[in-house]
């Protein structure tokens, strides 16, 4: 289903099952400094049902100063074939999340707005990888103790 020229107010259910995986996504907050954008590579990323997502980021990230200043955000997601603008207003959760040893925030995202922004006549036919370059066993175990965070919601 493409929502090329339609706005929808909800996750499709693709856009739902892309966010159930390790996925790579760049998110965009307002600088509370500057008032300029600011884009934010992420991974830890789920989402909870078809308007709410939950997100991971170190708790010294700047996004975390960024959504006290101002909750909006805007998340670019590939997936479906396409590319994808999802709006939402983003709230910190916690700054500490529990059980995980990295000083980790979980922040919700409550989804306003999906725009299929992907140019016309073109889709995407190969989505961006990523791999943890650090210890393989204790980045599975840090994305276990996040992804139940996640659940959680700290």
């Amino acid at each position: 289903m493409n929502l090329a020229n339609r706005v929808e107010t909800y996750l499709i259910p693709a856009l739902f099952e892309a966010l159930q995986e390790d996925r790579l996504v760049t998110i965009a907050t307002i600088d509370g400094e500057s008032g300029n954008p600011a884009i934010h590579a992420i991974s830890w990323i789920r989402a909870l049902d078809e308007k709410l997502l939950r997100i991971a980021v170190h708790s010294r990230s700047r996004m975390v100063e960024n959504l006290k200043h101002n909750p909006a955000v805007a998340i670019h997601l590939l997936a479906n074939e396409s590319a994808y603008s999802i709006s939402g207003i983003g709230r910190i959760l916690t700054e500490r999340a529990a059980d995980v040893p990295v000083q980790t925030a979980i922040i919700e995202i409550h989804v306003t707005e999906i725009r299929d922004v992907m140019f016309y006549g073109s889709k995407i036919t190969s989505e961006p990888k990523h791999e943890k370059t650090y210890d393989e066993q204790a980045a599975k175990n840090l994305d276990r103790q996040v992804l139940e965070a996640l659940r959680k919601g700290g």
